[in-house]
């Protein structure tokens, strides 16, 4: 069934001087097995919605939907534990929540925490593990003595070893180096293909191109746009009044287009380019 958020807003510090709105009556599907981004500037909600997914935050109106189960205002932590394993929420900088004396043991620690037995957890974390690129050889090392790369891909194993269905990614490459980058979005591609259902937050347009098959556009608290990326990225001079920007290979296509050079449609991918080159 995947997620659906129907009239979903949320509001900070309700009944407080400091009370903000960050959602308003948001409406929207994320389909089992989709790719799903969410664009937007700083303080247009992205952040919020990821944690609205996994039960972190609860709708201030509206609801939640997550297969079968619906999280409402008044909905009780003890309903929520369970979208919190089938929901695995990567935070920006997920390093900062490394705590435990070696790698395995806080990669493990998830998967115990929902009564997992011990050595079911470390074989969990040790399969996590490899597939994040992480060798034997710091297992039993000191987390906090990992390069950050190193320690992002442990945080994120710790995640992957709950086994979730939906994997929610809030700018998960941010600070890391152009190889650190692509190795991390590679492997969200192959768990995407594996059937995983992926939710991306990035300000990277890029990636939104490459990898998502859906694209939501956010600004101030509203969904202002939505489709494919192909269709959303044709939108140039609407995302330009959001100051959001688009793929680079669309930007030098429109460059090309004031030149005198027709496109059917914008390419978006390096891939698409090249084919409209070709058959030119």
């Amino acid at each position: 069934m995947g997620i659906s958020l129907e009239n979903v807003s949320y509001t900070y510090q309700a009944g407080t001087p400091f009370e903000g709105r960050a959602l308003f009556d948001m409406t929207t599907t994320i389909k089992d097995g989709s790719y799903t981004a969410f664009i937007g500037h700083t303080g247009s909600g992205k952040s919020t919605i990821m944690q609205l997914l996994n039960g972190l935050y609860l709708p201030t109106s509206g609801h939640v939907q997550v297969d079968d189960t619906i999280i409402t205002s008044q909905s009780k932590n003890k309903e929520i534990k369970p979208i919190r394993k089938k929901v695995g929420l990567v935070f920006q900088f997920p390093e900062s929540q490394l705590f435990a004396e070696t790698v395995l043991e806080d990669v493990s620690f998830g998967p115990q925490n929902f009564g997992i037995s011990k050595e079911e957890a470390e074989q969990r974390a040790i399969e996590s593990l490899k597939l994040v690129g992480l060798p034997e050889e710091f297992y039993k090392q000191n987390p906090f003595d990992l390069s950050g790369g190193q320690m992002r891909r442990a945080a994120i194993a710790g995640i992957l070893a709950m086994q979730p269905d939906i994997l929610v990614l809030d700018e998960p490459t941010a600070g890391l180096d152009p190889q650190g980058r692509k190795e991390l979005m590679t492997l969200f591609k192959q768990l995407h293909l594996s059937g995983m259902t992926i939710v991306l937050v990035t300000h990277l347009m890029d990636d939104v191109a490459d990898y998502a098959t859906a694209v939501n556009v956010m600004e101030k608290g509203h969904l202002v746009l939505s489709g494919a990326p192909k269709e959303v990225f044709q939108q140039v001079t609407l995302l330009r009044e959001k100051q959001l920007g688009v793929p680079k290979i669309t930007e030098f296509a429109l460059q090309l287009q004031k030149k005198g050079y027709h496109f059917e449609s914008l390419p978006i991918t390096m891939e698409e380019f090249v084919e409209v080159l070709a058959n030119g």
